[in-house]
């Protein structure tokens, strides 16, 4: 075998010696039985020469053998690229050249294996890496990042050199802190990152912090120990001792019941390892009989409690880096203890924006309900059936329109129409007559929810229908791999505060926001004042339905719009108003906040069961209002009393 290398050695030797400027068919021709038995011990000088070989037919040459696109003629030993052709193969040569055809028979098909293509894959990046098309280059470092070796960094560095691309320093980076030359180099680029969170830099960190229980005999010489492990405290005699075992430091442990049939086993003429059996009363005295037949060969080889002892105080337990160097070691803990303290921070961000969006739903879920519940006392359990038929009303406007973008333009106002009149409708047709009388209330717009529903399922079916979004609303708002939100939830939030600022210009600068304050704090007064309550109401009413029905677009645009959809969002508003302060716009903001950072919250804390989150949020309600009653922000005076 040493001969056999040796004449390898001097076979290859050459090709460093011709490779650059060699033109890659005089190479494959000059290693032709190389070639034809390729394997990954002896074909790597040959690679290597095609790749360095300056020719720019090396990279088609070796991508076509990788893709077994490389053919041997059988009559003259010539490399042709060879494709499926009718009767037999498609000939090219070398140069680009056609050559007509063959048949099958004639030419030998170079089929490499796995070993080999990846040698061909790897000189390949080279080109890959300093290819003009941004394309290849981001498909060559995507290749390298999914398996990384060693072998990647000369070809990086090379390329780095040609086209300084930002990516590809990151990834030169990347490679350089696991598999550097030196020391030095490998804590240079870790601490070139300074305060990176990306998931590549952490997934490149993590294998240099890995480490595996190891038991140690003598001195610990040549490993970076990570703790010291103490048997009985850090882990336990069985799973000291089973790793004694597993590395072959010693037998496997004796049972007890294994020891005991072994020795009556063993037993001649009452004796057992030539021990009396009156005298086998004890565990010691039985350990000694097994080990003297161990001795004798009479047994298999196992280790008794006396030598399990002695083999645990023999050697000493320690967690050991996989890295071998400390100085590395040092360097990646620090840098991950690092991320992980801004990964933490970034978290509370994300949970924050999370909550955020959550209340900015509960809040345009809510808005149309602080002015029916909250301004009018009318308990409205429709209500999350006006944010249903709004959801349906932007669907049936995109069967007619088939961009997204004018669709939901339009969806917005007719929902708020559709929805408007259906409000002034149940006014005029039930809740006039329930004025001040909450229990008929409660149960009339009850029945109506269940009717509702009913007719939506008669006209859509049960299956969940789909709103869709426009194109610019895909996709999120990404500041790091910790933090993002979805356009989607950006634009709720944006609409949102638009309502806000249209409910507070309606009721503080409009002459219908005038009214209905008047007729909601003395509807008595403000009769005597030429103004109609009856008409204030229903026009009310017919509000806060419309802005339901708006609600009812923007929340269809990320959840399932079927007929139980309101009902997904009835108790969360109510919550919102209640919890907000009764008739207080402003209480509805900051119920909405509190409710949807406390849902966020706790769904941190349990993530794994979203309806016990629910479930432990309203709880905390029911004790917030136990203290709080009037909700956060309270009214104040006559309205007060109401």
């Amino acid at each position: 075998m040493r001969f056999v290398l040796i004449l390898l050695a001097v076979v290859l030797a050459p090709l460093s010696v011709h490779a650059q400027g060699t033109p890659a068919a005089q190479i494959l021709s000059e290693n032709r039985a190389l070639v034809e038995r390729a394997s990954r011990q002896t074909i790597g000088p040959v690679i290597e020469a095609l790749a360095a070989s300056g020719d720019p037919a090396a990279v088609t040459i070796l991508d076509a053998w990788a893709n077994r696109g490389l053919g041997l003629r059988a009559a003259d030993g010539a490399f042709f690229l060879i494709a499926p052709a009718e009767g037999g193969w498609a000939l090219t040569d070398l140069d680009g050249a056609p050559a007509g055809t063959a048949a099958r028979a004639e030419i030998d098909q170079l089929r490499p294996n796995s070993g080999v293509r990846g040698l061909i894959a790897t000189a390949l990046v080279r080109f890959q890496l300093a290819d003009p098309d941004p394309a290849r280059r981001s498909a060559a470092m995507e290749s390298i990042a999914r398996d990384p070796s060693a072998e990647h960094l000369e070809p990086l560095r090379a390329a780095l050199a040609q086209t300084p691309d930002p990516a590809l320093a990151r990834l030169e980076r990347l490679l350089t802190l696991r598999f550097g030359a030196t020391p030095e180099e490998r804590v240079a680029a870790i601490d070139s990152f300074g305060a990176d969170l990306g998931l590549d830099l952490r997934a490149a960190l993590n294998p240099l912090v890995a480490t595996r229980r190891l038991a140690i005999r003598g001195e610990a010489e040549n490993l970076n120990i990570a703790r010291n492990l103490v048997p009985g405290r850090d882990l336990t005699r069985e799973e000291a001792y089973d790793l004694l075992v597993a590395q072959g430091d010693a037998p496997a442990r004796l049972t007890l019941q294994a020891q005991r049939e072994t020795l009556v086993g063993q037993i001649r003429d009452g004796q057992a390892a030539g021990i009396p059996v009156a005298d086998l009363d004890s565990q010691e005295a039985r350990d000694r009989a097994y080990t003297a037949l161990e001795a004798q060969g009479a047994v298999p080889a196992a280790a008794t409690e006396d030598e399990v002892t002695a083999a645990l105080e023999a050697h000493r337990f320690a967690e050991v880096y996989a890295e071998p160097d400390r100085a590395v070691t040092e360097a990646a803990s620090a840098a991950l203890t690092r991320i992980g303290r801004t990964v933490g921070l970034m978290q509370a961000a994300d949970l924050a924006l999370d909550a955020a969006s959550l209340a900015s739903i509960y809040f345009l879920a809510a808005i149309g309900l602080a002015i029916t519940f909250g301004v009018m006392r009318v308990i409205n359990m429709a209500h999350g059936e006006f944010i249903m038929m709004g959801a349906y009303t932007g669907y049936v406007t995109q069967l007619w329109i088939a961009d997204y973008t004018i669709s939901i333009l339009v969806a917005l106002p007719l929902a708020f129409a559709v929805t408007f009149a259906a409000g002034v409708a149940m006014e005029r047709l039930v809740i006039r007559h329930l004025y001040r009388r909450p229990l008929e209330t409660l149960l009339a717009t009850f029945g109506i929810s269940i009717a509702l529903q009913q007719l939506a399922k008669n006209i859509f079916g049960t299956q969940a229908r789909p709103l869709t979004a426009p194109a610019w609303l895909d996709g999120a708002l990404s500041f790091n791999d910790v933090v993002s939100i979805s356009y989607i939830r950006i634009a709720i939030f944006v609409l949102a505060l638009i309502f806000l600022g249209v409910f507070l210009i309606i009721m503080k600068r409009t002459r219908l926001g005038l009214e209905v304050r008047a007729v909601t704090q003395n509807p008595s007064m403000a009769a005597s004042m030429g103004i109609n309550p009856d008409r204030i109401n229903m026009l009310t009413f017919g509000l806060g339905s419309g802005i339901a029905g708006v609600a009812g677009v923007a929340i269809g645009l990320f959840a399932k719009v079927t007929s139980e959809l309101g009902q997904d969002y009835i108790v969360q508003s109510f919550m919102t108003v209640v919890v907000g302060g009764v008739g207080n716009i402003w209480g509805t903001l900051a119920g909405a906040a509190m409710i949807g950072g406390a849902q966020k919250g706790i769904e941190w804390l349990n993530p794994s069961n979203t309806l016990a989150a629910q479930t432990y949020m309203i709880l905390l309600i029911i004790i917030f209002i136990q203290f709080r009653p009037r909700g956060i922000i309270a009214l104040k005076g006559r309205a007060a009393g109401d």
